[in-house]
């Protein structure tokens, strides 16, 4: 099954996204109840199938290279490449160590190599043998990596760089972290870029965020067929899952007949300072697009520009006014940060919106406003304490600041960063980039699968932001009573969100005048996510 938007394609969709925890217990409950060998065999039969498929799309005559390292990933690319060798291609292998491994099935597998009179070429003879342009199995090291790739390693990742080879990494590609999704090591540390990743067992969270985004390449899940019993008692560890199309179209809004506007709730955007107020209006149209029955541009004086879209409505916020409902009026939603400022006024805008009983949807300057002020921060905390519902939508650089850390630690766990976030604001929360993570309270996490370089614009933050409110908006106001349910329907509605904003923006860049993701106008975001939504809710009906 193919998702014609991503990058990415994920073969079955009913696995998790499983920590290297979680991946551990499982295989050794499966070690403990197989037959020896049972699982490289699985894991290589897949492999080989999947080489094959990439074989009879590349030139004729396309040999096979095993890159094999010390463990049972080794064991893996090679057996595969025996598999390859019985149904008529050519093949070939290098050993990054000198010595037979010391795991017991990939010394058996090494031994079962040689004994068919196959040799083992060191791995100074890559580059001779890259002249044949081979498919490449990348069988170098798996999830237990835990320190730079040795020099030896990084020399093969950068040769296969420069030659541009086809690659199909086994279960992770090397130098990968697979839980968190950035090259192991200190930084300039290399890994191996692969065209296909065949996983083991479960889906993983480091093949979709951050640096796995792009070195990843198709990612293609092998479950071995393992029995259930070795796959209980994982939830606890596992918790993520990967935000898809299908995982979208079950969360896409319906309407009946007698629907009404009152029935959508309303969405008001803060309006900061003037030569800014285009991200506020960007992030009403958003809520537009996403749903929501009305949208307010408040401020101070309540004349805000609408820039000729005249559905949309202004407020005057009273400012001096000591109650939150009272200064803000009523709103299902408020979106607050866009454009915002940071100045005095912008701070007490914040603090009301902050106090009032609407879902609050925080981005840019609100979320720099609250990093710098401890006492903000405060107030953010108690809204969940209160039962009240909060989403942070926070690129790396102001999740760093509202962490007290830098923005490469965020990028060097950015699931960690998330929950860590989630947890100390009681908040949903976004961390937006390559592999966007949503984060909720519970602990609980995904990974957006929608969205790519074309959203590197300014503006279309905003325009996320507005998405999510329009989506909150619309549903929470529809008769759900108890703050359990408003919070966890906010979250998946977030989901929904971030999936839907990605999945426009993946729509425009198939489009030829996009084709190179440069020089979007935020502003053309907006329809193509009302045509998106609007497409999935059908799709669901």
């Amino acid at each position: 099954m193919t998702d014609p938007a991503s990058d990415t394609t994920i073969e079955r969709r009913d696995h998790p996204l499983l920590l290297s925890t979680g991946i551990r217990q499982i295989e050794g409950r499966s070690l403990s109840a197989l037959p020896e060998g049972t699982l490289m065999a699985r894991a290589a039969a897949a492999l080989a199938d999947v080489c094959a498929r990439q074989l009879r799309r590349l030139p004729a005559g396309t040999p096979v290279l095993a890159i094999c390292g010390p463990g049972n990933n080794g064991g893996d690319a090679l057996l595969a490449a025996m598999r390859l060798a019985d149904r008529g291609w050519r093949v070939a292998a290098i050993t990054l160590l000198p010595d037979e491994p010391t795991a017991d099935d990939a010394r058996r597998i090494w031994r079962a190599w040689r004994d068919q009179g196959r040799s083992m070429s060191a791995a100074g003879e890559l580059p001779s043998l890259l002249i044949d342009r081979p498919l490449v199995i990348d069988g170098l090291f798996g999830i237990g990596l835990s320190r730079a790739l040795p020099p030896a390693a990084s020399l093969i990742a950068q040769q296969l760089a420069r030659a541009r080879a086809w690659v199909v990494a086994v279960d992770v590609p090397s130098g990968l972290d697979a839980d968190r999704g950035c090259i192991v090591g200190p930084p300039g540390s290399f890994a191996i870029r692969a065209d296909v990743t065949v996983t083991m067992i479960a889906d993983k969270p480091g093949l979709h965020t951050g640096d796995g985004c792009m070195l990843a390449g198709q990612v293609i899940v092998a479950d071995l067929e393992l029995p259930a019993s070795s796959r209980k008692d994982t939830r606890s560890v596992e918790q993520g899952r990967l935000i898809d199309r299908a995982a979208a179209s079950v969360l896409a809004p319906s309407r009946s007949r007698d629907a009404h506007k009152g029935r959508f709730g309303d969405v008001l955007v803060m309006v900061g300072q003037a030569q800014m107020a285009g991200a506020a209006l960007l992030a009403a149209l958003g809520a537009q697009a996403s749903g929501a029955g009305r949208i307010y541009l408040g401020s101070q004086d309540g004349l805000a520009d609408r820039a000729g879209h005249p559905e949309l409505m202004t407020r005057a916020l009273r400012l001096d006014e000591p109650d939150a409902q009272q200064a803000l009026g009523a709103a299902t939603v408020i979106v607050a940060g866009c454009g915002l400022g940071t100045d005095a006024q912008a701070q007490r805008k914040l603090m009301h919106a902050l106090a009032h009983r609407a879902a609050l949807v925080l981005d840019a300057d609100g979320l720099n406003i609250v990093a710098g002020d401890p006492a903000l921060l405060s107030l953010l905390q108690a809204r969940a304490v209160a039962g009240l519902t909060s989403v942070l939508t926070p690129h790396p650089l102001e999740a760093a600041r509202l962490l007290g850390i830098t923005t490469a630690e965020i990028q060097q766990d950015r699931r960690g960063a998330a929950v860590k976030l989630a947890a100390l604001t009681g908040s949903i929360v976004v961390i937006k980039g390559a592999g966007s993570v949503v984060a909720g309270p519970d602990g609980g996490w995904s990974i957006n699968r929608s969205g790519g370089p074309i959203l590197a614009v300014a503006g279309t933050g905003d325009v996320l932001a507005g998405t999510i409110a329009g989506l909150v908006a619309s549903s929470v106001s529809q008769g759900l009573k108890e703050a359990d349910s408003h919070a966890s329907l906010s979250a998946e509605l977030t989901r929904l969100g971030v999936w839907i904003h990605g999945d426009a923006g993946d729509s425009l860049a198939a489009q030829p005048e996009w084709s190179a993701s440069i020089g979007l106008p935020a502003a053309q975001l907006v329809q193509a996510i009302r045509v998106g939504l609007n497409r999935l809710a059908a799709g669901r009906s």
